[in-house]
């Protein structure tokens, strides 16, 4: 491979193609339309990678050619996973849930070529929360900010007044471990640019 592969990003993620593009890769984006879904007591770890693995190779067996890059972000407190709120008052739970707590965000990728997996790694940031008030939950779903976030919250948001600590990678609760997406991709030998 060289600096000319073609990268896609299979995601319609705002914040991924930020990070990527941040990150000086030159990317086209096309969404997997893989439908999320975790399955029985499928570990979380498990589910992200699943997840990202499936996005990226759906994708790959359309643009054969390029680096295929998926990923997939599920935040888990109290070992239950909180994905994309259903609704207004699924944000709410989740919230209350995290108010005042330590919880996991894990950030999986997914390397793809020719329709096959050529890397995969999932990457763990522990974010910690101050105490909630009701009022400040209400306004903040009320915005709607927290209705396409797993976790119900946006660390590049009003969200973030919301961490009290943070252990990890920033990029990683945004939703793509930029570091360890660029390491891996230079390893296929596709550089920035």
């Amino acid at each position: 491979m060289t600096a000319s592969t073609k990268v896609i990003l299979a995601s319609g993620s705002p914040r991924r193609r930020q990070l990527l593009g941040d990150a000086g890769f030159t990317f086209d984006v096309i969404e997997s339309g893989v439908a999320e879904g975790h399955v029985g007591d499928e570990p979380a770890r498990d589910y992200a990678l699943r997840m990202a693995r499936e996005k990226a190779r759906a994708v790959s067996l359309r643009e054969r050619s390029a680096i295929v890059v998926g990923a997939d972000t599920v935040v888990v407190c109290d070992a239950i996973i909180l994905e994309k709120p259903a609704s207004p008052d699924d944000a709410r739970r989740m919230l209350g849930m995290l108010s005042g707590r330590s919880h996991i965000v894990i950030t999986a990728f997914a390397l793809a070529r020719d329709a096959t997996i050529v890397e995969s790694e999932a990457v763990e940031s522990r974010v910690t929360f101050r105490v909630l008030g009701d009022a400040e939950i209400d306004e903040y779903v009320a915005s709607g900010a927290p209705l396409d976030k797993a976790g119900a919250y946006g660390i590049q948001d009003r969200g973030s007044g919301f961490i009290s600590r943070l252990e990890g990678s920033r990029a990683n609760v945004m939703g793509l471990p930029t570091e360890q997406v660029v390491a891996a991709l230079m390893r296929h030998s596709v550089r920035a640019g």
